[in-house]
């Protein structure tokens, strides 16, 4: 009570905030006329006068109103577009590292100009981020044009650049990227073996197009790096042969769920089988040391006991092929990722595929904190604010719209069941065609998008084929509509650029178009159309001059009477055919509608066998509506039942916001991990050289090896001297007479450790002198970095079995997160002891026949599993596994199909030139289609 009554005194947090900027918004009005009456030059020159005065000791803070004031008006003298005052107030919330939430319409694409603008003033580079490859190549160029006006530089990163081309756009003042591009590169920069070859120079502000999608969504999976792994099919088979012989009291099964696990006597059961075999080192089968072995039976158990042969997967041409579960199509070329297909293989007796090893990765959260300065912007986020800044430190702000919002939002119509509400939608689509309204239409899933479709074309619907621009003609007789038509369109692949023409074009009158609640993102639906978006793809063909000026009229003109008659019908109608678990997802749909002040209208169709009902006792509410005598067709609406909704919403969004948190904690013992060796790297690769580094890792291991067989305080018949010679022998590589100098009387371990010492630093010096000092510089360092990425890449692997089976230790009362820091250290710890050890035993066994070449990188793949659709982004089709390669640099497989081919090498009628294609590239056949939605669709 006391609380919306001081908000009603002093205005909230939010609104203390914004007006707190409006001193600025009328500081840079004051400017504008003065800036306006600058010459192009005398504007573009503006730039270096910010350098200058930053230079001179000012803050960006301090310039930041005369900067705004010109990127306000060279984007009106670029583009035709002026910033408005609320996109500035956004500008200037980024600027501040926090979260900007406007409305979808409200042009958030160019309210990032400004505070882009102003740090790229500082020369540490800003990074825009973006959700695909066809909204950063969009961005930057349309973008671009204006930080080029003002003398600053423009790059873009996207899929299948080599690192020349990398290196040149992180140059830039200015990078425009997706997440995952960002994220690889920092992991290959890592992974590098000369300063030099690195692309990326810092983090020192990003702004996130798509903050929610990309920070929270896209969030849930991390980016992987693999490489292939050598084969180990026994590893498998061996223990494929002890699932038969477990009873039904060995493991617990929940089936709704999808778990399996070991019961206490399942457990004890496959530890003595485990010995039997001679598989387990000793101790017990949850030892760090076994967790590998842990981590395989698991997947094993999982193989037999929850994936079903026809059901899950198809076994054929002596090969594992999974079934999607929605729409029951096989699905060549995906695998189950951390060993699972290769224990359905070796469950099915087919032939073993070797598994991927991770070579690095990294999650968005960890990778997105390393910037010194964050912000993003979206046009919902308020909903995971709490996230937003217990995890990111980021404040989320609602900025206000630049005309009030007319949409109505009716309350959700509830209906008993799914075929009751499927109707009721088809009712509504009839009467919104019939009056000439567009329409969008909200599914959850790929699978429901097709269902009501299926109920459309039942009753006399005809949908669309959008694969040729001009299907969508008819949309546009401005005199005719679409009311006669009973035609739809289906969009339910995601990002791409096909599918965003089709976005764009939701708005003309009486166009019905259903999509995933994701489709379309960073398009906007503007009423009567897109006339850029039609301009750009109905006169591609069509050159500049007169008949080109007059069909863009055209097309202007006809637009502008298409969106009279879209507002006559009461603007862009949104249905939600059921209730997302996030609310966010839910608001993302609604936005679509009210633009810039346009009416609209907005309402959810809901039934109690949905998804969010069932799971929050439709039962119970069946019973009650069927005894209030609720008849067939008809629906319950009450603004209760909209609260009760997002009451259940709030709990899934808090339950999921636990998981995400709880899966951080973990990988920040990774995280921390990580940063050290990569610290470790930069500043060996920095050096000149690192004889230093190499000699003190020799005095280590001797000190530790002398330890290790001379107790403290003990009497020199107490040394174990074999133990101290053999170890000598093997790290050294030096048959040095240590019982005897163990017999000297008075000889104490110091100078036992000495004599070691000295004649290690000799022997060393002697084969480096025979290196030369040049060779002797280059190997010292490619061993350095080599051992080191070696062993952390079995690192990576031990501590992702370790987390999965960590939480068994809860049954012995023990916290599992405070177990895996204290193993993890350890780990950590042997890593760097076997570090020093392999180095210092390398060293003395090398050979150098010649001179040393550059280190190679291993063969490189990158992996991230969409959280909506779990595809693998980067996965190739029809090649089994691996996915995508990163960049052409890196060796490639020997098949033609695995081979890199320059772009201009291919020949589009003819895809055995094609050799490897991305499946985000375009289709090299010329369609314009990717190439995941073209040749390289899956079966």
């Amino acid at each position: 009570m006391f609380g919306s009554l001081a908000k009603k005194l002093f205005g909230s947090s939010n609104d203390r905030r914004l007006k707190a900027y409006k001193p600025k918004i009328a500081a840079i009005a004051a400017l504008e006329p003065e800036v306006a009456a600058l010459s192009d030059e005398a504007l573009r020159a503006r730039t270096d006068e910010f350098k200058a005065q930053l230079a001179a000791g000012k803050t960006l803070d301090d310039i930041l109103v005369p900067a705004f004031a010109t990127v306000r008006e060279a984007a009106k003298r670029v583009l035709g577009q002026r910033h408005f005052d609320t996109q500035l107030l956004g500008g200037m919330v980024l600027h501040e590292g926090a979260i900007a939430e406007m409305k979808t319409g409200e042009g958030k694409t160019l309210v990032a100009t400004a505070p882009v603008y102003l740090n790229a003033l500082a020369g540490k580079g800003v990074h825009v981020v973006t959700v695909n490859d066809y909204l950063a190549s969009r961005d930057s160029e349309w973008m671009g044009r204006v930080y080029t006006f003002l003398g600053l530089t423009t790059g873009v990163i996207v899929h299948g650049l080599t690192d020349e081309e990398r290196h040149a756009a992180y140059a830039c003042d200015i990078t425009y990227g997706t997440n995952n591009e960002f994220g690889f590169d920092y992991l290959r920069d890592n992974m590098k073996y000369d300063m030099a070859q690195m692309v990326q120079r810092g983090h020192a502000f990003a702004i996130v197009d798509e903050v929610d999608s990309i920070l929270v969504d896209e969030a849930r999976t991390p980016l992987i790096i693999s490489g292939p792994l050598e084969d180990r099919p026994e590893l498998y088979q061996t223990i494929d042969a002890l699932m038969p012989q477990l009873d039904k009291d060995d493991y617990e099964l929940d089936e709704k769920q999808r778990t399996v696990s070991l019961t206490e006597k399942g457990n004890e059961r496959v530890e003595q089988m485990l010995a039997g075999s001679g598989m387990l080192r000793d101790g017990s089968m949850y030892d760090a040391a076994n967790v590998t072995i842990v981590h395989h039976v698991n997947q094993a158990l999982r193989a037999h006991k929850l994936f079903t042969r026809d059901k899950d997967y198809i076994v054929r041409n002596d090969e594992v092929v999974i079934i999607d579960e929605f729409t029951g199509r096989m699905m060549p070329g995906r695998r189950y990722s951390e060993g699972l297909h290769q224990a359905l293989e070796a469950k099915e007796r087919v032939q073993i595929q070797p598994e991927n090893q991770t070579l690095a990765s990294i999650t968005f959260q960890n990778y997105f904190r390393l910037y010194a300065k964050l912000a993003g912007m979206t046009g919902t986020a308020a909903t995971e604010a709490d996230e937003f800044m217990d995890i990111y430190n980021l404040e989320v702000i609602e900025i206000p719209t630049n005309r009030p919002v007319q949409r109505i939002d009716d309350d959700d119509e509830v209906y008993r069941t799914v075929d009751e509400k499927y109707k009721a939608i088809v009712r509504l689509i009839e009467e919104c065609r019939q009056r000439g309204q567009p329409l969008l239409v909200g599914t959850t899933s790929i699978e429901k998008s097709e269902t009501l479709a299926a109920y459309l074309s039942g009753q006399g619907y005809k949908q669309r084929d959008f694969s040729d621009p001009n299907a969508f003609a008819s949309l546009y007789d401005g005199d005719q509509g679409t009311a006669e038509e009973k035609v739809f369109a289906v969009l339910n692949a995601r990002y791409h650029e096909q599918e965003a023409f089709i976005v764009s074009q939701a708005g003309v009158p009486g166009a019905i178009t259903i999509a995933t609640n994701m489709a379309g993102r960073g398009t906007d639906i503007q009423l009567g159309g897109n006339a850029d978006m039609r301009i750009k793809v109905e006169l591609a063909d069509l050159a500049e001059g007169a008949e080109r000026e007059a069909a863009e009229v055209r097309i202007k003109d006809q637009v502008a009477r298409l969106k009279e008659k879209a507002l006559a019908a009461g603007g862009l109608y949104i249905i939600g055919t059921e209730r997302h678990e996030s609310r966010r997802i839910d608001n993302q749909l609604r936005g679509r509608s009210g633009r810039q002040g346009d009416p609209g209208h907005s309402r959810f169709f809901l039934s109690l066998q949905d998804d969010l009902m069932r799971i929050f006792g439709s039962e119970r509410m069946d019973g009650m509506l069927q005894k209030l005598g609720l008849k067939e067709d008809e629906a319950i609406v009450h603004p209760w039942i909209n609260r009760a909704l997002e009451k259940a919403q709030q709990k899934v969004e808090a339950r999921n916001f636990d998981i995400r948190k709880n899966i951080l904690k973990y990988d920040n013992v990774l995280n921390d991990q990580r940063k050290e060796i990569f610290e470790h790297r930069r500043e060996l690769m920095a050096q000149e050289s690192v004889g230093e580094t190499i000699a003190d890792f020799r005095h280590l291991v001797i000190d530790d090896t002398v330890r290790a067989h001379v107790p403290e305080n003990a009497y020199p018949e107490q040394w174990d001297t074999e133990g101290l010679h053999k170890s000598v022998n093997d790290v050294l590589s030096l048959d040095l007479p240590i019982t005897d100098w163990a017999k000297e009387e008075g000889i104490a371990d110091e100078e036992l450790t000495h004599r070691i010492t000295e004649a290690a630093d000799k022997h060393a010096a002697e084969r480096a002198a025979g290196f030369g000092e040049e060779v002797t510089r280059q190997v010292e360092k490619a061993v350095l970095l080599q051992t080191l990425d070696n062993l952390w890449r079995d690192h990576i692997v031990t501590l992702d079995h370790l987390r999965q089976v960590i939480g068994f230790r809860a049954m012995a009362q023990r916290d599992p997160l405070i177990e895996y820091k204290s193993e993890g250290y350890q780990l950590f710890s042997d890593l760097m002891n076997r570090w020093r050890e392999d180095v210092t035993r390398t060293m003395f066994r090398l050979q150098v026949m010649q001179q040393p070449e550059e280190p190679a990188l291993p063969q490189m793949f990158g992996q991230h599993i969409d959280p909506l659709t779990g595809e693998d982004e980067f996965a190739m089709p029809g090649s089994g596994f691996p996915p995508a390669q990163l960049s052409s640099p890196f060796p490639a497989a020997d098949s033609p199909a695995q081979r890199i081919v320059a772009p201009e090498d291919r020949n589009p009628d003819d895809p055995s030139t094609w050799g490897r294609v991305g499946r985000n590239e375009a289709c090299p056949c010329g369609s314009g289609k990717k190439y995941k939605h073209c040749h390289g669709q899956l079966a």
